[in-house]
């Protein structure tokens, strides 16, 4: 854990050093890298589209993958299995190959470089962890509730409405954090649909990289662990009060 832990600490005291240059120890200690990150026309819009594309990929994948986890949970039908490794097939191919798949097919439909072919091509990768998630919480729900709402005089949807989806909302939840993050922190497919005017903010850190090693890109570095990290504590704590 040290080992995987301690990069992630240097980069956030590089973020404080006030070196032109990523020096460590840093010789001293400032804000200013902050404040060119957060004044900056560039980075602010790489952001912006970064927390845009995330929000958008969250919400799509948990309606899509709540919709599918549904399905697969209550049917049975032939090719129920197969339906549910193709499904899974994004975890499992490199998302490289991925990438390069989707950008020859994008090429052809216009939607390289738009916010449009961003969506789509982060969902693909997000949306197996929602069906994941949302359907490991149907599988310990049991089904005898909605019969029992049934039964009671309520209709298919509103049994969903206030039987179901409350059950379950701490998979939904949890699908939610999962979706935000892996589009958050996209680089690879983010690399192949990205454009001179819309970038993402890894596609952009990935870039500066490339080009200069200002101390810049260790305080939007840290600025997108400490997100995750506030993500992931939330999730923690929402998890917690549920069980109290």
């Amino acid at each position: 854990m040290l080992f995987l832990l301690l990069p992630i600490v240097f980069i956030a005291a590089l973020s404080f050093g006030d070196s032109q240059w990523l020096v460590f120890p840093p010789p001293g200690w400032t804000l200013q890298w902050y404040e060119q990150l957060l004044t900056d026309p560039i980075w602010l819009n790489s952001l912006f589209t970064s927390a845009k594309v995330a929000v958008i990929v969250t919400v799509l994948s948990v309606v899509l993958g709540l919709l599918a986890a549904l399905g697969l949970a209550r049917s049975k039908f032939f090719g129920k299995s197969a339906l549910q490794a193709f499904f899974l097939t994004p975890m499992v191919l490199p998302v490289v190959v991925l990438a390069v798949a989707l950008y020859a097919f994008f090429l052809k439909l216009g939607l390289t470089g738009t916010l449009t072919g961003f969506v789509i091509g982060h969902l693909i990768i997000a949306l197996p962890f929602s069906i994941i998630t949302i359907g490991n919480s149907l599988q310990s729900f049991d089904p005898a509730l909605e019969d029992a709402a049934m039964i009671c005089g309520a209709g298919p949807l509103e049994v969903k409405w206030r039987v179901t989806l409350p059950a379950i909302r701490l998979g939904m939840f949890a699908a939610a954090i999962f979706s935000f993050l892996i589009s958050w922190d996209e680089v690879v497919l983010s690399i192949f649909m990205a454009s001179p005017t819309l970038q993402t903010l890894p596609v952009l850190i990935w870039s500066t990289l490339r080009q200069d090693l200002t101390p810049v890109i260790a305080a939007a570095s840290t600025l997108l662990v400490a997100f995750t990290i506030v993500l992931m504590l939330l999730a923690s704590l929402l998890k917690k009060g549920t069980r109290s």
